[in-house]
C-alpha cells in the first residue's frame, strides 16, 4: 500500500497501444518497455475514455514491474 503519502509509487508516461478487454490496455512506455495497465477507480468514476493512440500516466506495481494502473490521460 505504499508508504506515508504513498510515496513508493513509480510512475511512468506512454501510449495505448491496444485496447483489451476488461478495461486493460497494453502501454507502451517512453524507455521503450510494454506493460499491461488497467484503469484506475478515479479514471473509470469520471467515464474518461481510452483510446488507442492516447499519451497516458501508469502507476507501476512494486511487485511485477510489467503491469501497472492507469492513472491519468494526458
Amino acid at each position: 500500500m505504499g508508504g506515508p503519502n504513498g510515496t513508493n509509487k513509480s510512475l511512468v508516461t506512454g501510449a495505448v497501444i491496444e485496447a483489451l478487454p476488461g478495461a486493460t490496455f497494453r502501454v507502451q512506455t517512453e524507455d521503450g518497455r510494454v506493460i499491461l495497465a488497467h484503469v484506475s477507480g478515479k479514471v473509470r468514476i469520471h467515464h474518461i475514455r481510452i483510446l488507442v493512440g492516447d499519451r497516458v500516466t501508469v502507476e507501476l506495481s512494486p511487485y511485477d514491474t510489467t503491469r501497472g494502473r492507469i492513472i491519468r490521460r494526458l
